[in-house]
């Protein structure tokens, strides 16, 4: 099988192992924090969209995306761990290989969405019960949720798709093609409910119809015969070889994103004992800080790219580099976002809230709180990437599951047992685990470091005085 390598990619592999590391993060990670911020602003609009059609329409999109995120971690998690290996095999220059993970990750995703869809959209009232969902957003939200697992199975495709342009470190094309699925959805949205009047329904089929614009963007793209990104049928290969890395590493991060997004169910569960619009004001405020997280989270994407090209390319010392500055832009990231989602949060509460004063006010208590977390998370955010980097994905997802089962229900339920704050600890639990998950992330960093430093040889100075310890000993012995 022949599989060979673009001009545009051979020169992009070249940048990311021997140029400057700082421009190599901005080149990449800038347009991938966009893209997530874009991605984070759809979910504003949208949520804003809902709330036009009613205040328990919004807390039933809130509670049930929840859900729909925990099963969207199989996806997601496939490709975040796949694209590892991907990306190792190409700073190696083993372009065959490339090839035959990119298209038998595909073929993968075909298999596990269609079980999903076998599986659950027959006994979706079922699911939702046993998911605990109050009846009334079973009601309102059932058709939805089926509706929503259809485009939860077109976003298997494009997750990988995504994953895929990242390690090319096509980040701008990510970017203009999220842009237009964004502008296709939000006008497929505002035309569904303020034209047509419709109901929540609606805003389903117009995510379904977004979607399949990424999808066919993602068929034209990958459709380029030998190129080494190129899907083909004939480099399907479900051997030993090929799969299991991408498997073993792909576990853990499905495992930890669905766990941390069950956790949220569970907590938004245990918030309903206080009323349903606290569990509408907890997922809104969730959507704020997203204006915070997101951009960390595209600079930890890119990050974690950059790592793992470069140790396949058996350059450790860069790897590290590009945890550096992923560290550095995304503590930055947090101090600039909060400070100016904080300064606006009262026309930002109004405008999910619309006329419901106390609603608006719930909204706005539970973010100040939130919103404490921005840099702990950047931090977070950070390690994430660097660990996804090195393929540590055992250690991110004990990282995830603190989060969210020691640092946050536990939290909940005690506030709940042994306290009459009311809906507040809804705040107080996400501050608590969003500062608890940062210091975690801070000591593992520090602990995971000096393990990397040790067995690459190299010793962890500023980027200007990365050098290796052979070399260091090299110059005392004379």
């Amino acid at each position: 099988m022949q599989a060979f390598l673009s001009k545009k990619d051979e020169k992009f592999r070249e940048f990311a192992q021997n140029g400057h590391m700082g421009k190599v993060v901005l080149q990449l990670g800038l347009p991938l924090a966009l893209y997530q911020s874009l991605n984070q602003l759809f979910k504003i609009l949208d949520t804003l969209m809902a709330s036009h059609i009613g205040s328990s329409t919004v807390s039933a999109v809130a509670y049930l995306s929840q859900i729909n995120l925990m099963l969207s971690a199989i996806g997601g998690g496939l490709a975040v761990g796949s694209s590892i290996k991907i990306s190792e095999a190409y700073g190696a220059g083993d372009f065959e290989l490339v090839k035959r993970r990119v298209s038998t990750l595909f073929s993968m995703c075909a298999i596990l969405g269609g079980g999903i869809l076998l599986l659950l959209a027959p006994f979706t009232p079922q699911f939702l019960r046993l998911m605990n969902t109050p009846e009334e957003f079973i009601a309102e939200g059932s058709t939805y949720f089926i509706l929503e697992l259809v485009a939860m199975v077109i976003t298997f495709f494009n997750s990988v798709y995504i994953a895929i342009e990242r390690v090319r470190g096509n980040s701008r094309r990510i970017l203009y093609l999220n842009t237009s699925v964004i502008v296709v959805k939000l006008g497929l949205t505002a035309w569904f409910v303020y034209g047509l009047a419709g109901d929540v329904t609606m805003i389903a089929i117009a995510t379904i119809l977004s979607q399949l614009v990424l999808l066919a963007a993602a068929i034209i793209n990958l459709n380029q015969g030998e190129n080494v990104f190129g899907f083909s049928l004939k480099a399907i290969a479900f051997k030993g070889e090929v799969v299991k890395p991408m498997v073993r590493l792909s576990i853990p991060v499905i495992v930890e994103k669905a766990a941390f997004a069950m956790g949220k169910v569970v907590v938004n569960s245990m918030s309903t004992v206080y009323d349903s619009l606290t569990v509408g004001a907890l997922g809104i405020s969730n959507n704020i800080g997203g204006i915070t997280t997101m951009p960390q989270n595209g600079f930890q994407e890119g990050g974690s790219a950059i790592i793992s090209q470069n140790l396949g390319a058996k350059k450790p010392e860069r790897a590290i580099s590009a945890f550096k500055w992923t560290l550095g832009i995304n503590m930055g990231c947090g101090l600039i976002f909060m400070t100016l989602s904080l300064i606006f949060l009262g026309p930002l509460s109004h405008l999910f809230a619309g006329d419901d004063a106390e609603f608006a006010g719930m909204i706005a208590e539970v973010y100040r709180l939130e919103a404490l977390g921005a840099i702990p998370l950047g931090v977070n955010s950070a390690v994430m990437g660097l660990l996804y980097g090195f393929g540590k994905t055992k250690i991110t997802l004990f990282m995830n599951f603190c989060r969210v089962f020691v640092f946050r229900i536990p939290v909940l339920w005690a506030l709940q047992q042994f306290t009459t704050l009311g809906n507040i600890s809804v705040g107080i639990v996400m501050v608590v685990s969003n500062t608890c998950s940062g210091i975690l992330a801070a000591i593992i960093a520090a602990i995971e470091i000096r393990k990397i430093c040790r067995s690459q040889g190299i010793k962890f100075l500023s980027d200007k005085k990365l050098v290796s310890v052979s070399e260091e000993m090299s110059d005392t012995s004379k």
